[in-house]
């Protein structure tokens, strides 16, 4: 009986010290450095000024590895979405995804969960879990880089974000998809105060000029 009570309490002690182990290894594996921890929180904190309910109006410079070039502005609160540049525009209310493609004189409709309607939007499939996180001070601003974990299976695998020191407006991405990075200047940014007007589609003057319109599958 002695035996078997020295037994249980071996049992029970090693049970203890797995459960421990386990537990520390647990608490080590979420223990981020402070920089980590501050650069998560300014990102995010920049993150929601940008696409939160409030809403944001930007200016946009992109350059995909001097392939293909676009500026414009863009408009976002929530799920709705618009831009203008010299090409396209677009609006999104939530429920339908127009685009006036100035060349054709045509306006497609999409349904706005769909990838056809913008195919290098697609590409940046993003996930604020998929990252490491690191900040450093520069000369213009400050620099928040999210590096892709190894299991994630995001598009994006590198983020580098210039953001203002103190509101944290975006100054200049640069996104890493496979190994081709794509640039983003961005000026005159806005955050809140967005009406829900600004996305709804102006039918009656597009009807009214004379372009076609087409609903895509």
């Amino acid at each position: 009986m002695i035996l078997n009570a020295q037994v249980n309490t071996n049992y029970r002690r090693i049970q203890a010290v797995l459960l421990l182990l386990v537990m520390s290894l647990a608490a080590y594996a979420n223990d981020e450095t402070p920089n980590a921890q501050q650069a998560r929180r300014i990102f995010e904190t920049a993150y929601d000024r940008v696409f939160g309910n409030e809403g944001s109006s930007l200016v946009y410079d992109v350059n995909i590895i001097g392939v293909f070039k676009t500026k414009g502005k863009i408009w976002l609160k929530g799920n709705k979405k618009r831009y203008s540049d010299r090409r396209v525009e677009s609006w999104s209310d939530g429920q339908n995804y127009y685009k006036a493609i100035r060349k054709k004189k045509k306006v497609e409709i999409y349904d706005p969960t769909s990838e056809k309607k913008d195919k290098y939007a697609a590409r940046f499939k993003f996930t604020l879990d998929d990252f490491n996180y690191s900040i450093a001070k520069q000369p213009d601003g400050l620099l928040v880089t999210l590096k892709q974990k190894k299991k994630a299976k995001g598009t994006i695998k590198e983020v580098k974000a210039l953001l203002a020191p103190h509101t944290y407006a975006p100054i200049r991405l640069r996104i890493k998809v496979a190994f081709i990075w794509t640039t983003i200047k961005i000026s005159d940014f806005h955050a809140g105060g967005i009406d829900d007007e600004v996305f709804v589609f102006p039918r009656s003057k597009y009807a009214s000029e004379g372009w076609k319109f087409e609903t895509v599958d």
